[in-house]
């Protein structure tokens, strides 16, 4: 029997996963959304074979697996009723799961499962692999295009202007905490890797706003007992959303096959 699926949002990461299910994912079954805009949602369902249902938030958790693909301010109103119904629940803004651990500790409860997908980066295997011995240090360094990194509460607060910059400029260097307060929309993979590595305060991360790259390119170096690795990969961004790379919804429905296939590759 297939897996029925809602999602929390119709945007650059949402819209792409539904038209995905519903072109046919053997095994999943998309049932609900929910959008502020339900008309602009009517429009983009409009031509699916089996357009689900547009609900309200707390209704997404009659599904088996809700998907969270929205504004991180809206985070925990679709988190509260998916695992307080023992759901499987994905996190596409895994930033903002970072200062609600007590998320965890419900779904511990309530026996809801949180999965946390890898996102627009990579390795995240080899890094699970590595933090089951001893991790000496984890570091990050992402740069985007200016228009990227637009809207930051990070960049508002301390002041910083991006728009006319004519050589990189760093924005931003501490934890992997205070990166996915500072930047919800752009460092979701900051959260990832901290969750997957070392925790999110001994997660060094370094934010460049670069006019000189077309792609949002992140660089991870581990230092462990077990292995050295360094990894970089460059996403292009969303067309619809610059903030977000392509890859992202591709690495939910990556994310979404891998509970249901009969052959998993990766740990």
């Amino acid at each position: 029997m297939s897996k029925t699926v809602a999602i929390a949002g119709l945007g650059a990461i949402g819209l792409p996963l539904a038209r995905a299910l519903d072109a046919g994912v053997s095994g999943l079954r998309l049932v609900s959304v929910a959008s502020r805009d339900t008309v602009k949602a009517r429009a983009n369902l409009a031509g699916f074979q089996s357009a689900p249902r547009i609900v309200e938030i707390p209704e997404l958790a009659e599904a088996d697996i809700v998907v969270e693909a929205a504004p991180a301010a809206i985070f925990e109103r679709i988190a509260l009723p998916a695992l307080e119904a023992g759901r499987i629940f994905i996190p596409a803004s895994a930033g903002a799961l970072l200062p609600r651990m007590h998320l965890v500790r419900l779904a511990l409860n309530t026996g809801a499962r949180i999965i946390v997908p890898t996102g627009a980066l990579l390795g995240l295997d080899a890094v699970r692999a590595a933090a089951e011995g001893p991790i000496d240090s984890i570091t990050m360094e992402t740069r985007k295009p200016p228009m990227g990194l637009i809207g930051a509460p990070y960049l508002d607060k301390h002041g910083i202007d991006v728009m006319d910059l004519t050589e990189p400029l760093l924005v931003f260097e501490g934890n992997a905490l205070d990166a996915a307060a500072g930047f919800p929309a752009n460092v979701n993979v900051a959260a990832a890797l901290a969750l997957a590595g070392i925790g999110p305060i001994r997660t060094h991360v370094r934010i460049w706003a670069d006019p000189g790259v077309t792609r949002n390119i992140h660089t991870i170096r581990v230092e462990a007992e077990a292995a050295r690795f360094t990894m970089t990969i460059e996403n292009v961004p969303s067309i619809e959303n610059p903030k977000t790379g392509r890859l992202t919804a591709l690495s939910l429905l990556a994310c979404l096959r891998g509970l249901v296939s009969t052959l998993k590759v990766g740990s």
